[in-house]
């Protein structure tokens, strides 16, 4: 799941233009994510028309098409949309941007790994729960996964330091070097990721960023486009730790680093 914004400013952006390496960073073997999505759908009673949108290499649309459900899945990264027609066959993949698109009529969007948040400024926001407004059927479900700007309030754990990783895949070593800082101003987390390889190609280095929601704020704007908030707390999730397992209960916090959001559309 991965969202290529045109407005983040790249010398490449590895994964995104290799999806096969993003699935080989981000394993979900287990479907986690998927299987999060659909249990949250089953709770909540959603029909079968589920909009994935920014739904990257399709693992989660392919999931969701797979536990019976009728499936579009939408990305603004034609690499992406190529490789989830070959590789996570069932949905129908469709070129989109999250922060304004109409791509017919659904009983649920999902919008999982923080993909809502490349909605930079308010009017970007609008565009997307404006898009959801009038793609749901009545009574249709908004749900999505994200970081919490709410964590960020004095805690700096994840700014302190660069975060580095490494994988391997078809015998190349991949290393990322990631640094994350605040942006105050725009109320967006940035990201600067450097890519190296052992196999002599050049560096890559990567900028994005992602908008810091609050709660509150995410509250006030998804009433004001005619939702009822039914779920909004920090835990667990497909990225939490511990990660959700079915039959977990959803906590009443949102404390910590990811927010899950279930929101009824209502009028």
């Amino acid at each position: 799941m991965t969202y290529a914004s045109e407005r983040e400013t790249t010398r490449g952006n590895l994964l995104i233009d290799s999806p096969e390496l993003y699935e080989a960073r981000f394993p979900d073997h287990q479907r986690l994510a998927g299987r999060w999505a659909e249990d949250v759908l089953r709770r909540y009673g959603a029909g079968p028309r589920v909009l994935d949108i920014g739904c990257g290499t399709g693992r989660d649309a392919a999931y969701l098409h797979g536990a019976g459900r009728t499936v579009a899945g939408s990305d603004l990264s034609t690499a992406m949309l190529e490789y989830a027609r070959a590789h996570h066959p069932g949905p129908e993949y469709r070129h989109a941007d999250l922060r304004g698109f109409d791509l017919g009529t659904f009983d649920a969007v999902v919008c999982l790994d923080s993909a809502l948040l490349y909605c930079h400024t308010d009017d970007e926001l609008d565009g997307f729960l404006g898009s959801c407004r009038a793609g749901l059927a009545p009574g249709g479900l908004l749900v999505a996964e994200m970081r919490n700007g709410a964590f960020f309030l004095g805690r700096t754990e994840l700014l302190d330091a660069p975060t580095v990783n490494t994988f391997s895949h078809h015998g190349t070593c991949y290393r990322s070097t990631t640094t994350l800082y605040l942006d105050r101003a725009a109320q967006l987390l940035r990201r600067t990721r450097v890519w190296t390889a052992d196999d002599g190609s050049p560096p890559v280095e990567q900028r994005s960023a992602w908008r810091l929601l609050f709660p509150q704020e995410l509250r006030h704007r998804l009433t004001a486009h005619g939702f009822t908030v039914l779920g909004l707390y920090d835990r667990p999730g497909p990225r939490t730790e511990p990660p959700w397992r079915e039959g977990d209960d959803a906590a009443t916090t949102v404390d910590a680093d990811r927010l899950h959001l279930v929101a009824r559309l209502t009028r």
